[in-house]
């Protein structure tokens, strides 16, 4: 007797088409760098529909599908979202991104994931250029579906691409996060690593007079590090970091770390260093003084916070006492955050940026941060005020890459007809938004300035951390949107 296939919580979502696509892409492992399996699954499909589809060396899958009869002379258009997703899991789960699939639910009004990050981010506009693709029934002109790979690592799949492959002029990015806005803007983005040379020495004698203490740093929401920068949440890194260099007591670290991606906001850290037993309780103490000080002004955001520390075993080796020192008091005195707020558009960051990862292999602790800024001689001047401090610490520190804003256009005529378009379809006026996040509008409208380009999406909530979900009611308004531009560009 066969099994029972299980339901499909997202079965009888609408518009069912795009709920479909969405479920196979969460069946498919696809974490950034990783997405080979979505790769053949989206090239596959437009295979199965007889669709000129090609593969570049990068892995973008460009898909090409001729316009509807009687539209054959229209614009072309392009659709753009890209296949990969941050890989983030409760600690305590055992959930491996390159081979275990995503796990749907429905909780309330919207869709998320069982403990891990749901990939709606930016799963959902490659389900409806998929959705598209399909639908015979849409009416549009020549269309291109152009899926781009490792944008969540620095859009390096969009900075491969060929541009000069596109015939379009027209290009809709399907990678926004706020139902009812259109965007027309983002923010430029800059990867910082530096590296220092601690040294390390042995520890003394366990068996003698000394312990040690392991200090964690958890329950914040983290979140992404450009959409939710502003949002009064706290970073574990940053707090860790605060918490060792204004201790009463300086205790010498054997290890420092926490964060695994360069574009979210760290929700975890730990460090593990050596004690006296005689100065024990009064550094357990002093931690306790100092991570409630840390806590109270993040409690109204960080419900959940907690700083704590329990006695272990003793280290074998520890990092030199004053290299340690002056590397606490570096990484303290670099700014994390937001640097400032735009002058043109209320409410936008223009410049910010977060420390991301620390790491400490052997005697040499290591630190990524990523800068954002919607300018770019802001950006730049904020990284090399990174690599400056960084230096003079006795660091190594360099700018690692970096990619391109999209200044705004609100003369944009594709911004005029989404305008007009939903207002018809809803009876209100969009917001109009730049964002304070990298999309590849930037690289896309760098190389093909004549492009005319917005972004808009559906709803979605907490990317890059498994508290991310996506707003059922919003996906058919999305869609809607989204096909009444096609059925209307000229």
């Amino acid at each position: 007797m066969s099994k029972k296939a299980k339901p499909n919580p997202l079965d009888k979502l609408a518009p069912r088409p795009l709920w479909r696509f969405f479920q196979m892409l969460c069946d498919t492992p696809r974490p950034s760098r990783r997405e080979q399996a979505a790769v053949d699954l989206v090239a596959a499909h437009g295979r199965r529909l007889g669709l000129p589809t090609t593969v570049d060396e990068a892995g973008n899958v460009l898909i090409r599908k001729p316009a509807s009869p009687g539209r054959e002379a229209g614009r072309t258009v392009a659709l753009q979202a890209h296949l990969d997703l941050v890989p983030q899991k409760n600690q305590e789960v055992a959930h491996d991104f390159e081979h275990d699939p995503i796990i749907p639910q429905i909780f309330g009004g919207w869709v998320t994931a069982r403990d891990t990050s749901l990939g709606a981010d930016n799963g959902i506009g490659a389900a409806a250029m998929m959705a598209a693709l399909a639908d015979h029934r849409l009416i549009h002109g020549p269309l291109e579906a152009l899926f781009t790979v490792e944008e969540e690592t620095g859009l390096t799949g969009a900075a491969k691409f060929d541009p000069s492959r596109l015939q379009a002029d027209i290009m809709l990015n399907l990678d926004s996060e706020e139902e009812g806005e259109l965007c027309i803007g983002c923010a430029g983005g800059i990867d910082l690593d530096a590296e220092f040379k601690i040294g390390s020495q042995p520890a003394p004698d366990p068996a003698a007079d000394w312990c040690g203490v392991r200090i964690a740093v958890a329950g914040l929401r983290g979140g992404h590090s450009g959409m939710d920068i502003d949002k009064g949440r706290g970073n574990a890194l940053e707090l860790l970091c605060r918490l060792l260099a204004d201790l009463k007591i300086e205790l010498p670290l054997a290890r420092i770390g926490g964060g695994d991606l360069r574009n979210a906001i760290p929700r975890e850290a730990q460090a593990e260093c050596g004690v006296r037993k005689k100065d024990l309780n009064p550094s357990l103490a002093s931690i306790r003084e100092k991570g409630e000080e840390l806590i109270r002004p993040l409690r109204q955001v960080e419900t959940d916070l907690r700083i704590t520390a329990e006695a272990t075993s003793a280290p074998a080796r520890t990092l030199v006492p004053s290299a340690q020192t002056r590397v606490l008091r570096a990484l303290c005195a670099c700014p994390n955050g937001v640097v400032k707020m735009s002058d043109a558009v209320p409410g936008l960051v223009e410049t910010s940026i977060n420390l991301a990862v620390l790491d400490t292999r052997e005697d040499r602790l290591t630190a990524q941060w990523m800068a954002r800024s919607s300018l770019d001689s802001a950006n730049r001047e904020l990284a090399e005020t990174v690599v400056k401090t960084c230096r003079k610490a006795g660091g190594q520190a360099v700018m690692r890459q970096g990619y391109p804003g999209w200044p705004p256009n609100p003369d944009s005529p594709i911004l005029d007809l989404a305008r007009r378009i939903y207002r018809d379809c809803f009876g209100r006026e969009p917001a109009v938004k730049a964002v304070h996040a990298g999309l590849e509008c930037g690289i896309f409208k760098a190389a093909r300035p004549e492009l005319d380009m917005i972004s808009f999406g559906p709803t979605i909530r907490n990317p890059h951390s498994p508290a991310e979900k996506v707003e059922i009611a919003s996906v058919p308004a999305f869609w809607r949107l989204l096909t009444e531009l096609l059925a209307r560009i000229d």
